[in-house]
Formats: structure tokens, C-alpha cells, sequence
């Protein structure tokens, strides 16, 4: 079986206070997504939200079900995100090809039975992050690239903060249920994200930073704005963001994050704005 999974369960603000650097990084942070002949995914009770990744190499790799969603096959009653940040590969859905090159994305719909991950290039694998949520109806699964992305550009370089947020999976872009995932880039030099920081109490979110150099790494930042913890984390790791908690993150070197969330609704505005004067 080349589909492994683990559960991550919902975590109590007040019980998060007392967390010690190692059991955050055991409920929150997500390692070792990207495995030769894989998927990797971990269920989270946040939404009934799954984080993942697939590495075909040698082979191809079929998205099975798994215990916890009860379900004959892995998108019965689930929509899928997925962008490849790694070498081009396939993503055959009930037998349609989708092929994906570094930073493409692809939105695959409530009811697609049969799932194929596939490289081009064993020696140049790609590596597909997968985000997945409950899904109420079917929308028809649909190719997404930089340029079909919805691009907003905030910050500023004298607040080392200046971005390109990238809308892929988005309602101005493609439909979905709830699941909505992007990409955010950073300006040279500069090296905050999502600051001012900001809570959804609708929504919960994972991030997945990638392109940070091998000795570098990302200071994520999280829990109550009154109560901030933070986590370091290398390339190609993600962590889950809680609906009470902050999101915001400061590399040492230049990064790129993949953003994805679902909830209680697709206002991507619907978010209660933290100043940075109120961290604490």
C-alpha cells in the first residue's frame, strides 16, 4: 500500500498555552510529505482537513482510500487541490491525463474514483502537495497556472514584507465546495509573510514552505494574538494553522508558501486583522 496517513485531532486555545516546543511540533507540524513512491497524507479533525504529498518515481501511484473517511474510494464525499512543486508529472483522473509542471495546480471534484500520480522523470520527480476537504456537491476538475491566477501584490519593501499572492484555487478562478489553496512570493530580500497577521474563526488553514535553501529556515508564528508561540521549519514542511490561531512566518532567506484553507465559507476578506503592536 503506497497511501500512508495519520490523524491529527482539534486543540483547545487554553490548552495550547501550556504546549511545550515538542508537543507543538507533534500536533502541528507536518514532515516527511514528500517520500519516494508515496502518499503521505495526515487527516486533521480542523475541518476534516487533509494535508499531503505524492512522490512517484519508479512508479505510479494510486490515490486509495483511507480508514477514516469511510468512503469506497478517497473523493466520494471530498474535493482535492493539488500544485506540483517539484518536476513535471501526471495526474490521471478516471482516466483523463492532467499534466503539471513546478507550480501548477490542479482542482479535481467531488466523486473522481480513480486518482493516478505520475513523474516524467524519474530522476527529476515531481512532488504534488495535496489539500482535500468535504465536499457538498461536484464541480468539474480544471487545470490552474500562474496566469489563470487571481494576483494581488502587498507589503512593501520598507516593511520586509512585499508579496505576490497567487489566487489558483479560488472561486474567481475555478469552483469549489469549500477548499481554496494559493501561492504567496516573496520580493527578494524581503522576508515576512502575512503580516499584519490575522485570524479566521470560519475557516482553518495549512501552509506548506518550499524553495528554502537546505542550511536555512522559517520562523512560523501561531496560536492567540495575546499568546504567540512559533515553530522553525525546513523546506518542504508544512503546519496546520488552527481557526483561533495566527498565521505569519520570517525566513532567513528568500521562500515561497502554499496556502490552503476551507470552512464555513469561500470569502477569501473574511478575516479579523491582527496589528503588530497587538502581538504578544
Amino acid at each position: 500500500m503506497a497511501t500512508n496517513y495519520q490523524e491529527r485531532f482539534a486543540t483547545n486555545p487554553q490548552d495550547f498555552k501550556s504546549y511545550d516546543t515538542e508537543r507543538i511540533r507533534k500536533d502541528f507540524l507536518l514532515d516527511n510529505l514528500f517520500e519516494k513512491d508515496s502518499i503521505n497524507l495526515v487527516y486533521s479533525h480542523y475541518d476534516r482537513y487533509i494535508v499531503g504529498g505524492a512522490m512517484p518515481v519508479e512508479k505510479k501511484l494510486d490515490l486509495e482510500t483511507i480508514d477514516p473517511l469511510k468512503a469506497d474510494y478517497f473523493l466520494e464525499r471530498r474535493e482535492m487541490g493539488v500544485i506540483n512543486i517539484g518536476g513535471k508529472g501526471t495526474i490521471d483522473v478516471d482516466g483523463k491525463s492532467n499534466q503539471l509542471d513546478y507550480k501548477e495546480a490542479l482542482y479535481i471534484g467531488r466523486g473522481s474514483k480513480k486518482v493516478v500520480y505520475s513523474s516524467d522523470d524519474k530522476n527529476k520527480p515531481a512532488n504534488f502537495y495535496i489539500n482535500s476537504a468535504p465536499a457538498h456537491k461536484e464541480y468539474p476538475t480544471k487545470k490552474v497556472t500562474l496566469k489563470d491566477a487571481e494576483v494581488v501584490e502587498l507589503g512593501a519593501l520598507e516593511t520586509s514584507n512585499a508579496r505576490k499572492i497567487n489566487k489558483m484555487i479560488v472561486n474567481s478562478v475555478v469552483k469549489s465546495c469549500q477548499l481554496q489553496m494559493g501561492m504567496t512570493e516573496l520580493q527578494m530580500g524581503c522576508v515576512w509573510n502575512t503580516m499584519p497577521p490575522h485570524t479566521h474563526a470560519r475557516r482553518m488553514e495549512a501552509y506548506l514552505y518550499f524553495e528554502v535553501p537546505d542550511d536555512q529556515v522559517v520562523c512560523h508564528f501561531m496560536g492567540e494574538p495575546a499568546e504567540t508561540r512559533h515553530l522553525w521549519l525546513k523546506n518542504k514542511q508544512a503546519i496546520l494553522s488552527p481557526p483561533w490561531s495566527i498565521h505569519t512566518g520570517a525566513g532567513t532567506a528568500n521562500y515561497i508558501f502554499i496556502w490552503g484553507m476551507a470552512g464555513e465559507n469561500l470569502d477569501y476578506t473574511d478575516m479579523d486583522k491582527c496589528e503588530p503592536g497587538e502581538l504578544r
